[in-house]
């Protein structure tokens, strides 16, 4: 009797393909967060693979994992386009974080330990050396800045101790990284070094209550700046 071969599992793409997926994501992403794309802008498939050289389904492969890094939406009918300055889930996230940060800023000033504070004036250090923007990569924050944006606010948070609440800060720092860059596009004369410098010296003096005032006061900046004309 001819045996049936067993039904394999779907293979995975090619190498190839996966590769070049992997590229048109990078690329894209940083278009996006370049400012090459224009918020509300449309993303079209077509366009984006002649672009490219590549096929449509590898483009859309791409924009199928930069909607699912949020800087992008997938509308029913209308295809892909980037985030609007209106869309309500940059206040949604805004809200959450005003919530949580200075919830995790209040535990990091009353457990930090000495490392904690030599981490939070190291990540300062570094944040207030970076120039915030280069010509080479368009009119937003530059990623080395982007990076030392980041590791200051998480080494700020990083005193609470606890790990979970720590990948909540990272969710949510990462789901805001787009309307953060357009904000400070928007409201060039905010003096974001005065805000950093602030927020280390309450930290650092072990002020929880003049800390989670000054955090506050920095979110809200941001979610503003999107609100605002311009």
């Amino acid at each position: 009797m001819t045996q049936t071969a067993p039904t394999s599992p779907q293979s995975p793409p090619p190498a190839g393909k996966r590769m070049l997926s992997e590229q048109v994501y990078a690329h894209l992403r940083d278009a996006i967060m370049r400012g090459d794309h224009t918020p509300g802008a449309a993303l079209k498939p077509q366009d984006l693979a002649k672009e490219q050289g590549v096929s449509l389904a590898v483009v859309r492969e791409a924009l199928v994992r930069v909607v699912g890094d949020g800087l992008a939406d997938r509308l029913p009918n209308r295809g892909f386009a980037v985030p609007a300055y209106s869309d309500r889930r940059w206040q949604e996230i805004a809200e959450a974080r005003r919530t949580i940060e200075p919830v995790l800023l209040r535990m990091s000033v009353e457990r930090g330990d000495v490392d904690w504070e030599a981490r939070v004036r190291a990540a300062h250090h570094r944040l207030s050396r970076t120039p915030p923007y280069t010509p080479e990569e368009g009119e937003y924050y530059s990623e080395a800045w982007s990076e030392a944006h980041r590791l200051f606010h998480r080494a700020l948070m990083e005193g609470c101790g606890n790990p979970v609440l720590l990948e909540t800060f990272d969710r949510l720092w990462t789901a805001s990284e787009l309307a953060r860059r357009w904000s400070t596009h928007r409201n060039p004369g905010r003096d974001g070094v005065e805000e950093h410098r602030r927020l280390e010296e309450a930290a650092l003096a072990r002020d929880a209550d003049t800390a989670a005032e000054v955090l506050v006061r920095h979110l809200t900046l941001t979610a503003e700046g999107l609100t605002a004309e311009g």
